[in-house]
Formats: C-alpha cells, structure tokens, sequence
C-alpha cells in the first residue's frame, strides 16, 4: 500500500468528523494570511503619502478624505493599524495554532485506541513473535510524531504559500524586474530542499527503528530485573543499553545536522536575495522608478517571505519523520488477525460445558507437529487431569479451547458445536482460567479480583475472596481490597497472587474452568489453601487440570496422558496405574508420598 493510500486510511477518516473546527482554523489561516500581507503597508503610507505628500494610487483612493486632514491624523491612525495588525496576527495565529492542536490531540487519543482494540483483536502467534517496546513506541511516539505533523502542517503549509503567492503578486504589480530577482533564488532553494528531505527521511526511518529497539530493550530487562541481579549482569546489560543508544544518538545528530543544513540554507539565500533587492531597488528609487514606501514594501516582503520558507524547511522534518509514523503505524493495522468470527457467528449462551476434541492436529506454522490426531471429550461437570512432559502439548490444548488459534485439522467442539461457529468473547465469557502466572495488574486487589466480571458488586468480590482462602489475608493488608498491588503483583507471595487469581476465577462463575500448574512453587501452607479453594471452585464445573500433581490425579474423572503431541493414555487414576504404561512411569518418576502410597495399595492388583 502507497504512503498517499496509508495516509487517506488512516488519517482522513478522523479529520471528516472535525470538519467544522477545521473551517474555523482555516478562517483563522486566511485571516492570518491577509494581515501579514498588510503588515508593512502602514508604513509605507508613513513615508510616502504622509511624510512625502505622494500621490495615492488607484487601489488606495479610498484614504484620499484620510490625508487630506492634516499630517498629525493620518499619523495616529497609521500607528493605531500598525498596533491593530499586531493584536490581529497575535490572535487569529493563537486560534489557528489551538484549533490544530486539539484536532492533533484528538488523532492521537482515537488511533491509540484503534491500535490497541487492533493489536488485542490479532492472535497469539502475533504477540509471541512481536516485541512489546517496539509496538509501545508505534502507539505513544508515532502517534505523537503524526500528531505534532497533523496539528502544524497542512493549514501552516496552505498559509506560508498563500502569503507566499500574495507577496509575489504584489510585489510584481509594484515592480515586476524587484520581483525576479528575488525569484531567481528559488530553483537553488527547491532544489536544496528536495535533497535534503530524502536525507531527512532516510535518517529518520533509521532513527525510529533504534528507538523501538532501545525500548524493546529497556522492557525486556525491567520485566526481567530479579533475574538480571541475580546474575549479577547489571553492567553487561548497561553496556548492551549503551551500544543501542549509541546508535540512536548518531542517528539522532545526523537528523540534526540536516535539519541545520537545511535552516542555514535558506538564511543563507534570503540574505542573498535581501541584498539584492535592497540594492536595486535603492538604485530604482534614485531613478525615481520606485518610492521609498514601495522600497519599505518590498524589502519587507523579501525579508519575511524566507520566513515561511524556513517554516517549509522545517516542515519538511516533520513531514518525514510523520511519513516514517504512518508507514510503522500502517504496518499494526496491515497486520490481519489470525483468528477471526466467520460471518453469521453466534453467540455462545448458557452453555453447559462439554468440550469435545475431534481428531484434533496442530501446528504453529513452521511444520513441525505439536498435536496429532488427539481426540476426547470432557462431560459437563466432569475434572479431567492432563498430564505429560514439558513441550507434550499440554498447554497447546487450553489454548485451543479458549480459541487463541485454531486446529490445523480436526475440531473443537463445545455443547456440540464447532467453536468456529460461537463469537470469541462469548465463548471466552463462559471459560474460566487460572495460569500458572497469576498476572495480576498493577491495580487494586479489588480491581485485580472483578477483573473476572467488571461489573461485581463489592459483596460478590468479597464472596469470591473467601471462597479463594484470601480474604483473611486481604483484610490484614493496610488499605484491605483497595491495597494497590505492585506490577505483577511483585508486593504479594505466590500463594497470595495464585489466591487472588483463583477468586478471579471463581466471581467468572463459568461453566468451563482452565487451570494450568495452579499449585506449582507454593509452599506447604498455601499449597493446601490454594487446594481447598480449588476443590470449591471446580464444583459442578467441566474442569480442565494441567498438572504434574499427583495427589489432584488421583481425584480426578479422568486422566489424559501426552506425548510428544499424541494421547497415548486416558482413563482414572486405578485404571491408568493397572495398565503399567506411561502414567504409572510418571508417577513413579515423581516418586510423591501421597503417590507412592497409591501405588503401594494398587501394586498387588496390578
């Protein structure tokens, strides 16, 4: 897709709903225009009809009566317009430049939001693969950079060349030779100009590339902060810190020096230019070709017609690093989710949680298996246990469930219907999850536990609590459930946070529950808390258990065991230990007391 197409799709669109305040900016532009176009034309009528009694001329006629009232009148009024143009300039360039700011600030909120509904509604295999600080700097710093181009340039490019146009029209109506010579300076100036724009824009695609990567990396180890200390790699990550920054600090200062380049340039050639037509035009006045007033004029014009010409110079930095923005902004939104509801989806209500596996295979798109043909079903009410070594596809399964991707071949059904066909947010509504990461926000407890269900009643998250085994512990806290957790919840135990990730769970009240490790790295006492609460929380709910536990196998329904993406085993606890096969190895691999007790009485059955 072109920048002009990138530009029209994802620019124009807010502007149409702001067309009102954009014909009051452009009014503000136009005025702006005309009164520095009148700015010098004061003075003028000072020196030449004033102070050298000339004659007016015909667009002038309408002051005839003014001058014709002594010298001390005309004077007055002349000094009061002076004043008069300057209130003039100061307002209507004060309310163009509020009126694009707040059209700027308005971009930048809704394309925020638009990214971030965009980035939440693409799938998985998107995120493992991005880096979280290169999209940060798309959402907060393009957006910004498109914001500053959006809130400055189009109206002050539309205003610099009209004053640009009218300085020439005038000034070529008073001496067209004045205006040619000052003309002649502009073909260099383009031509200055279009170079160093594409240096510009080069250095500034470079220079946004490093930013994303300096903040790709100062996410990475904030996140990563207690395994950096414990390696003692503090020094080593400053140094990798510092050769990223390095790069973007050089990036930085070329973008400088072009930018200056391009500034001294135009001084450089408005200088020129002012000499020269000082210099004729002086000569013209001697000639009596020319007045002194209409010298004042020109010379006035010439002077502050590089203005907007630097102001285009500077411009054109806004303008490449804005194009950068679009192209790193277009690049989210060109970005298609993976998964997707077909067109006449439906939405899942009151389901009753029966969850079915058809000859279910799965890969990640590198070709290389994850499931095979793993079919099963799970009953409404039923607590299945799913077992198997790191990298079986343990957790490939709960992903599919919750339709985070979707199965290479076979399907997944739940009530009897391919989950394809139920809308992902009314399907994820009626499926609980506890992670093994507890991923609590950096909000407050209260927060943390209706994030399950926004709208519960302070009862309802304080019920959840108690049914989690965390309330006691809530309550003793300093500010109780409005105690703001640090990010991760890093001021709370583990036991604390999987507690409070259960009472999340549990306020969902979903007849589908997930539960992936929820009782890995706890110690004894919250280990037994976090299980009682479970054995509440899985009550009369289709329960899915990834676990290594052995004691939670042993109450489960069912047992499912992988390996290396197949189903190779599935049945109770007694069943699975009498086959002898790969869960009876498990359990004698794990070799836990409660374990070793079951195995013991089942021995001499086997």
């Amino acid at each position: 897709m072109s920048r002009r197409a990138r530009l029209v799709r994802i620019v124009l669109p807010h502007l149409r709903g702001v067309r009102g305040t954009l014909a009051l900016a452009t009014l503000c532009m136009l005025g702006l225009t005309l009164v520095q176009l009148l700015a010098p034309w004061p003075l003028k009528l000072i020196f030449d009809q004033i102070l050298l009694n000339k004659p007016l001329a015909p667009p002038l006629a309408f002051l005839d009566g003014l001058l014709h009232s002594g010298k001390v009148v005309p004077l007055v009024v002349m000094s009061l317009a002076v004043l008069i143009i300057a209130v003039l300039r100061g307002a209507l360039s004060y309310g163009q430049l509020y009126i694009t700011s707040r059209v700027g600030v308005g971009l930048a909120y809704t394309l925020r939001r638009e990214l971030l509904a965009h980035l939440q509604r693409l799938s998985l295999s998107f995120h493992t693969h991005a880096r979280s600080g290169e999209l940060l700097t798309k959402i907060t710093g393009d957006t910004s950079t498109l914001k500053d181009f959006v809130a400055v340039a189009p109206l002050t490019v539309a205003g610099e060349l009209l004053t640009l146009i009218g300085m020439f029209a005038i000034m070529f109506a008073m001496n067209w030779r004045l205006s040619l010579i000052v003309l002649a300076t502009f073909p260099i100036l383009f031509w200055a100009g279009h170079h160093l724009y594409r240096k510009l824009k080069a250095s500034a695609k470079r220079q946004r590339k490093h930013e994303g990567r300096i903040a790709s990396r100062m996410s990475e180890v904030l996140s990563a902060m207690s395994l950096v200390q414990a390696f003692g790699l503090e020094r080593h990550e400053e140094e990798r810190f510092a050769a990223e920054s390095a790069q973007t600090l050089e990036e930085g200062i070329r973008t400088a020096r072009i930018e200056a380049a391009a500034s001294r340039s135009v001084e450089m050639l408005g200088a020129v230019a002012t000499g020269a037509a000082v210099l004729f035009g002086a000569l013209q006045v001697l000639d009596g070709a020319l007045m002194p007033g209409e010298l004042l004029v020109c010379v006035s014009y010439v002077t502050n017609m590089y203005k907007p010409i630097r102001n285009l110079a500077k411009l054109t930095t806004k303008f490449s690093k804005a194009a950068v923005s679009i192209d790193r902004i277009a690049e989210i939104f060109e970005v298609e989710p993976a998964i997707r509801d077909v067109p006449d989806a439906i939405d899942a209500s009151r389901l009753k949680g029966e969850i079915v596996f058809d000859d279910v295979a799965f890969d990640y798109g590198d070709g290389r298996s994850v499931l095979t043909d793993v079919s099963f079903t799970i009953a409404p009410g039923q607590r299945v246990v799913l077992m198997g070594t790191s990298g079986a596809g343990k957790s490939t399964i709960a992903s599919l469930i919750l339709r985070f991707y979707d199965p290479v071949r076979g399907a997944v059904l739940i009530d009897g219907a391919d989950i394809k066909r139920y809308r992902r947010e009314s399907l994820r509504r009626h499926i609980g999850i506890v992670p093994q990461d507890p991923m609590l926000l950096a909000a407050s407890i209260e927060e943390n536990i209706a994030y399950g269900k926004p709208d519960a009643t302070i009862a309802e998250i304080v019920g959840a609590a108690e049914a989690a085994n965390a309330h006691d512990f809530i309550v003793e806290l300093e500010d109780g459930y409005a105690t703001v957790v640090a990010e991760r919840g890093g001021s709370l135990s583990g036991g604390q946070k999987q507690r409070i990730s259960l009472a999340r769970a549990i306020i969902r009240d979903a007849p589908i529950l997930i539960l992936d490790e929820p009782t890995t790295g706890l110690d004894v006492e919250s280990e037994a808390r976090v299980r009682e609460a479970l054995r509440r929380l899985m009550a009369g709910k289709a329960c899915l258990l990834i676990t290594h536990d052995l004691e939670a196998a042993t109450e489960a329904d069912l047992i499912l065991v992988l390996e290396e993406g197949r189903l190779v085993e599935h049945g109770t606890h007694e069943e699975l230990i009498a086959l002898g096969g790969r869960y009876r190895s498990l359990c004698q691999l794990q070799g836990a007391a409660p374990s070793r007790n079951v195995l013991t009485r089942l021995s001499g059955v086997h």
